[in-house]
């Protein structure tokens, strides 16, 4: 069974906050996945908990607050509960104004997370009123940074990173470096300026040719590029960590997103780690008008994605490309072209270019999922089977009608599209006897047809 290790579970009072209608708990949870070892990844919970609506308490002539945090980790893959546990979280207020209740309680919690899918609840609830309470549910996937190939860990967001005078008592304190995060996410008015940190990995590695270089940008939710900058980083050591500024008084309010490429220029290779976060700058105008459909690459999903995340979009995207779009791609090396390629790809496959989502694939990424999900084994991917790749091109059937298997013939089923050229049929069959269904028959034009399938799911005497 997969551990978790629990490292560390902490928290401090912060001096600034967000105003939030009364009787609404205002919790904010973050995460950041940093490498650990070879098999596991260090996973830091980040917490927030708004001071002023939490239920003020007496103890002798003191006055506090409480907070339940609830973390409760599944490995999806085994589906079983790895981690349900409680925390409780009691402060002193020592100035119960407006003004002293107008605090965060931020916390943290390090856990040591093996490689694997889990789905994470994460819970905050008042202490003396349970009906106060919110739950934020995240899938995280650790996927070991330590020991492969170039690496870099997710973004933190923070709203202070000291190095001079930091406190190496203090909870937030690491590599030298007192970094205070910010779950929230929330910038602007009242913390002007966004701190980060990362992390980069496996940098001294024979795959590593030449100079490697750090690229930093912010994106606005319309996907234009506003600031960028690049620097190069020695390859000394394994690892090393960068942090950085950026200061957004200047941006009106608005979704932005922040994104760092790692990049090797000799081998023409890159990673790449993304983090959105919110600007509330009320007095700031919005000068920049632009609409949804000059949105470029940059702005979008394809442009944080590493060389090798753009391949395995490419894979799932095959059943849909023409040979001449498999053709190209297998000439592409590089990050950039893949992305911009990708891009395109889905770009001119959208339905209706005037909204911001693409409908068509949304909907095929959708049925990517259930095929995965529902037909999926051990060995292979539920995309990748006969009904999988039905499903995924042709959408759910009008009609199943399954036949279990019997004294003389294996199972098989015969899937109906009624809407599909005046009525189409699809028939798999179990003709390993492993619950592998291959398409044995279909009426439907290009796909394979054999109106004698029903021999092959004869049992033999």
């Amino acid at each position: 069974m997969k551990k978790i290790q629990i490292i560390a579970v902490l928290f401090l009072l912060s001096a600034w906050g967000h105003s939030y209608a009364q009787g609404r708990l205002n919790f904010d949870f973050d995460y950041a996945r940093f490498g650990y070892d070879s098999v596991s990844n260090y996973v830091e919970f980040y917490y927030s908990f708004g001071q002023s609506q939490l239920t003020l308490y007496k103890k002798d002539t003191a006055h506090f607050v409480g907070a339940i945090l609830h973390i409760q980790i599944t490995d999806t893959l085994a589906n079983k509960v790895v981690l349900d546990k409680d925390w409780k979280i009691e402060n002193p207020v020592r100035d119960t104004s407006a003004a002293g209740m107008n605090k965060n309680l931020i916390g943290v919690v390090g856990l040591v997370v093996p490689r694997g899918v889990f789905k994470c609840v994460v819970s905050g609830q008042d202490a003396l009123n349970k009906s106060k309470t919110k739950s934020i549910v995240e899938t995280i996937k650790v996927d070991p940074l330590i020991g492969g190939s170039l690496a870099l860990s997710d973004i933190e967001l923070s709203s202070n990173i000291r190095q001079e005078n930091a406190d190496s008592n203090s909870i937030f304190y690491k590599n030298t470096l007192e970094v205070q995060p910010n779950p929230t996410m929330i910038f602007g008015e009242g913390v002007p300026v966004l701190f980060y940190y990362t992390e980069i990995y496996n940098m001294v590695k024979d795959t590593i040719k030449g100079n490697l270089k750090l690229h930093t940008m912010l994106i606005n939710s319309k996907g234009y590029k506003l600031s960028e900058k690049t620097k190069p980083i020695t390859r000394g050591n394994q690892s090393r960590v960068d942090v950085g500024t950026v200061n957004l008084s200047k941006y009106p309010t608005d979704t932005y997103t922040l994104v760092i490429d790692a990049l090797d220029s000799a081998a023409n290779y890159g990673i790449s780690s993304s983090k959105r976060f919110y600007v509330y700058n009320p007095s700031v105008v919005d000068t920049f008008k632009q609409t949804a459909g000059k949105t470029d690459m940059l702005g979008s999903e394809f442009g944080v994605l590493s060389s090798e995340e753009c391949d395995q979009m490419f894979e799932i995207s095959k059943y849909i490309a023409s040979a001449n779009e498999i053709s190209q791609y297998s000439k592409l090396d590089g990050m950039e072209s893949k992305r911009d390629f990708l891009f395109q790809f889905w770009k001119k496959r959208d339905p209706d270019p005037a909204t911001p989502e693409n409908e068509y694939k949304n909907q095929y990424m959708n049925r990517v999922r259930v095929s995965n999900e529902r037909y999926g084994t051990i060995n292979r991917k539920g995309m990748k089977t006969d009904r999988g790749r039905v499903l995924i091109l042709y959408g759910e059937p009008d009609e199943i009608d399954r036949y279990p298997s019997d004294l003389d013939k294996k199972p098989y089923e015969i899937w109906h599209y009624n809407q599909i050229e005046g009525g189409v049929v699809f028939v798999f069959g179990d003709v390993s006897g492993f619950s592998d269904y291959q398409l044995l028959h279909s009426t439907k034009r290009g796909e394979m047809r054999d109106d004698n399938w029903s021999r092959r799911i004869i049992t033999a005497e």
